[in-house]
């Protein structure tokens, strides 16, 4: 398995032709405490860098991105009941959504963990 990040801290985990996508630990350190999320639907088709899902903190709401263009074939329903698991574990069992990758060269537009950690230490 692979990971791979964006410049708006996003992640995604690819195995295969399937991508699990969430947010970094960087982001959700800086939206605080998590209070709602709602995921893409399954079957829904997303372009890549088109507007997947939302989380609202204490602080703000913001946008999640979606890494690479597919169609999502599972949302992490968990998230409804328990939206904080994106500030307890936001970089496995706080996953956003699965995606099938449409266009496997997108990963090449994304940074390794090696690049994405560089660039959170220049903010």
């Amino acid at each position: 398995m692979s990971r791979y990040f964006t410049q708006d801290h996003e992640w995604i985990d690819v195995e295969g032709g399937t991508g699990t996508v969430g947010i970094s630990e960087y982001a959700q350190s800086q939206l605080g405490d998590i209070v709602f999320v709602a995921v893409p639907e399954e079957g829904k088709q997303l372009a890549r860098g088109d507007e997947a899902a939302v989380v609202e903190s204490v602080k703000a709401a913001s946008d999640v991105y979606s890494p690479v263009s597919g169609t999502v074939i599972e949302g992490n329903a968990a998230l409804a009941d328990e939206p904080a698991l994106v500030n307890t574990d936001p970089e496995a069992g706080g996953w956003f959504y699965k995606i099938t990758l449409t266009d496997v060269s997108e990963l090449g537009a994304l940074m390794d963990e090696a690049a994405y950690a560089a660039f959170v230490a220049k903010l």
